[in-house]
């Protein structure tokens, strides 16, 4: 009987427990304000000219090794 009643109370646990992971957070809730936003933001990066030269890669020379000499 005592055997019986723990595994429901560990089941009952599970299942309770298994329920909170289904949860989300408030953040998830899109925000219109901070869309709008983005969109702004986004739009003024798009129409700014972007004229920047990239840097020039600075090439590294190969390592010479030394080679094993057959005995």
């Amino acid at each position: 009987m005592k055997r019986c009643l723990a595994v429901g109370i560990a089941l009952a646990a599970l299942c309770g427990a298994s329920t909170l992971a289904h949860a989300r957070p408030p953040t998830v809730v899109n925000s219109p304000g901070y869309d709008a936003r983005l969109q702004e933001s986004r739009k003024a990066l798009s129409a700014s000219p972007t004229a920047a030269a990239p840097a020039s890669a600075s090439v590294a020379k190969p390592k010479r090794s030394k080679k094993k000499h057959a005995n």
